[in-house]
């Protein structure tokens, strides 16, 4: 990284920033709440994920949803959408949601927690990122939605809002990189799994892929470079450079909305956050 104040730590401030604050929006794909919240309305299963997050979007088509979640098998996508609009507008959606959050927020933070200062102050803070980012559309599809929603009245939804708008943010830039690379949405999730954060199964079957459909891309990476040969997924030499500048490029399209806060308001909203955080991480799949 270079010096503090290039532009290396703007993006390791985004990096930082994001990681520490990201189970305050990732748990909502994970609790009961949300899920209950969703069935209440008829969207039930997987639909309640692809219909819920594409929800600030409106009543779009599936090949939207496929697009701007890149990685997921289209067939999933297709099964739930439009059906899901059907069931259920996309504005009741967006309020279940926000329920959904309200309700994890409250039995995981406790009401003290959710009504006091430092959680005023840690909205505060992570509101201003997040309008900046909202006035960047320009590329960021799903940012931009969530972006025009309207900003609920308590803090914590505040926090849980404007975490979602720096999360799809951050991942509107880190897709346009992806395809920048020649990466389908399989494909990265393959050099992905071969960097070694997360098991090639997980990213596998959560996003629907067969083993034989998987198995083909794989060899494909192989014959274009990114990936070693023999058993496992091991990225080459020159797959890890192209890993390593998609996963910089994404921290520095990103770097935009934290300078807004600068170094001293990303340090205070991290520190506010970080316990929260850790109860939320707790929630998410292992």
């Amino acid at each position: 990284m270079s010096d503090i104040g290039g532009a290396d730590a703007g993006a390791l401030r985004a990096r930082k920033t994001w990681r520490t604050l990201e189970p305050l929006h990732g748990m909502i794909y994970f609790v009961p709440e949300a899920g209950e919240a969703y069935a209440a309305l008829g969207v039930v299963g997987r639909a309640g994920y692809f219909a819920s997050r594409a929800a600030p979007m409106g009543a779009v088509g599936a090949d939207v949803v496929i697009s701007t979640f890149f990685n997921f098998n289209p067939e999933l996508v297709r099964d739930a959408i439009p059906d899901a609009w059907r069931a259920a507008a996309p504005e009741a959606l967006v309020d279940a949601r926000f329920h959904a959050a309200d309700a994890a927020f409250r039995r995981l933070l406790g009401n003290a927690v959710v009504a006091s200062g430092e959680m005023r102050r840690a909205a505060s803070l992570a509101r201003t990122a997040a309008e900046e980012a909202g006035r960047r559309p320009e590329g960021r599809p799903l940012a931009a939605a969530h972006a025009d929603l309207g900003w609920p009245d308590e803090p914590h939804l505040q926090l849980w809002h404007a975490q979602s708008i720096l999360r799809e943010f951050r991942g509107d830039g880190h897709v346009a990189l992806l395809v920048v690379h020649g990466l389908s949405g399989m494909e990265s999730l393959i050099t992905h799994a071969a960097t070694g954060d997360v098991p090639a199964h997980v990213l596998r079957t959560s996003r629907g892929w067969s083993q034989e459909r998987w198995g083909s891309a794989v060899e494909a990476l192989r014959e274009r470079g990114w990936l070693q040969g023999g058993d496992g997924l091991r990225l080459t030499d020159w797959g890890a450079a192209q890993r390593r500048a998609i996963e910089e490029g994404t921290d520095a399209l990103a770097t935009v909305a934290y300078a807004a806060l600068g170094d001293e308001g990303c340090a205070e909203l991290r520190a506010l956050a970080r316990p929260w955080s850790t109860v939320f991480a707790a929630q998410l799949p292992r």
